[in-house]
């Protein structure tokens, strides 16, 4: 047998060698970059896009719509996303009454959602017939609108029921016909009460409109002891920042005077009758709690026949008079728009209170008898206040 020599051996290996890496290559080349895919895997990232879609206590979903189809106007809650449930929001539903910043948070969520609808094609003219009324529902954290007449909204005892935006049946009573400051009860059909928080009320003169009125009555079901807290609170703030302009103008004030200018705050807005026939501690609270409720606008809209206006009913000769008296107190020279004021209404009453306690004795006597009015509990008093 004929053995093969070195050289060919290695010749051989060599070949060999070739031919491996040559068929590697081949394979190598068979498999392109763009056939090739990972596999597919459902991770976290998956659930929490699904997660992120359901609503979270307390929070307000919008209303779902068909692809192309716009949200009914209607079925719109409120005009902002509810934040996250808080400690606020749990006290909304678990206690009696709203606390007041909780109130006020509300009332302005109402107000933004009363401004920002677009109007109906009826009233696109801004009609005067109407007032449309914002209730909120405490269990479910949403706004209703409902738009009645005004003449049924003015009248005392009257009672209806209507559909909100949001596609309920409310039933509405009116407890007490006043203006702006009427107060109602809301109900739905299964009898749970709602909390009225605004009035979007058309004012008129002479049959035209002249601006619209956002406010708040003492509803029922807004009173509390915290409110009327709150309102005191007020008060006393404004009183004290009008007591302060005063002193900077070289115009000193007693506190006695200061005092008296507080409950003329209160006493003005009472009703004689409901003085008369009803508890007298509770009207102050009532109006206490209208302060809280509206702050600076609180009275903005009230007028007596004889013209008097705003926080402290001054009329319009009374207060031309202090302000040519008192020039350096630098009053605003527009009546209406100085009452709407409160600290410049009662920088005004103040004065008249000062001039009042320096004059004659018949005038000395009905401030002593205005004053004995807020804690009043004779009759016969009240019947001589009427008469002063």
């Amino acid at each position: 047998m004929k053995r093969s020599s070195p050289n060919q051996s290695i010749c051989f290996v060599a070949l060999s060698l070739i031919l491996f890496f040559a068929v590697s290559q081949a394979r190598a080349q068979d498999t392109l970059p763009y056939k090739t895919s990972r596999p597919r895997t459902v991770g976290p990232v998956a659930q929490t896009q699904e997660s992120t879609k359901q609503t979270l206590p307390g929070q307000q979903q919008p209303p779902q719509t068909r692809a192309g189809q716009p949200a009914d106007e209607n079925s719109s809650r409120i005009l902002a996303p509810a934040p996250p449930r808080t400690e606020a929001t749990i006290d909304e539903t678990s206690t009696s009454h709203l606390n007041p910043p909780l109130i006020q948070v509300r009332i302005a969520e109402a107000q933004r959602l009363l401004k920002s609808r677009p109007a109906p094609t009826a009233l696109s003219s801004t009609s005067t017939g109407f007032v449309t009324i914002a209730a909120l529902d405490r269990s479910t954290s949403y706004i209703h609108l409902v738009t009645l007449s005004k003449e049924t909204f003015l009248t005392k005892g009257a009672e209806i029921t209507l559909t909100s935006s949001l596609g309920t049946l409310l039933n509405i009573r009116v407890l007490r016909a006043n203006g702006v400051n009427t107060s109602v009860s809301i109900s739905d059909p299964q009898g749970q009460s709602l909390t009225p928080l605004l009035v979007q009320f058309p004012i008129e003169k002479g049959g035209l409109f002249r601006e619209m009125a956002y406010y708040t009555s003492a509803h029922p079901a807004l009173l509390s002891t915290d409110l009327v807290r709150s309102g005191q609170s007020y008060v006393h703030n404004m009183l004290d920042l009008a007591n302060k302009r005063l002193r900077e103008k070289g115009a000193l004030i007693s506190p006695d005077i200061v005092d008296v200018a507080e409950r003329l705050c209160i006493v003005e807005h009472i009703d004689h009758d409901r003085f008369r026939l009803e508890n007298r501690l509770s009207l102050f609270d009532e109006i206490y709690s209208l302060y809280a409720l509206n702050e600076l606008d609180t009275y903005r809209y009230s007028v007596s026949v004889a013209g008097a206006g705003g926080m402290v009913q001054m009329i319009p000769w009374a207060y031309n008079l202090v302000r040519q008296r008192h020039p350096g107190v630098g009053l605003i020279p527009d009546f209406v728009t100085g009452m709407r004021n409160h600290g410049n209404a009662l920088i005004a009453g103040c004065r008249v209170q000062f001039e009042c306690r320096s004059s004659s004795p018949v005038s000395q006597t009905r401030r002593r008898r205005m004053e004995d009015a807020h804690s009043a509990r004779d009759s016969d008093l009240l019947t001589d206040l009427q008469n002063l």
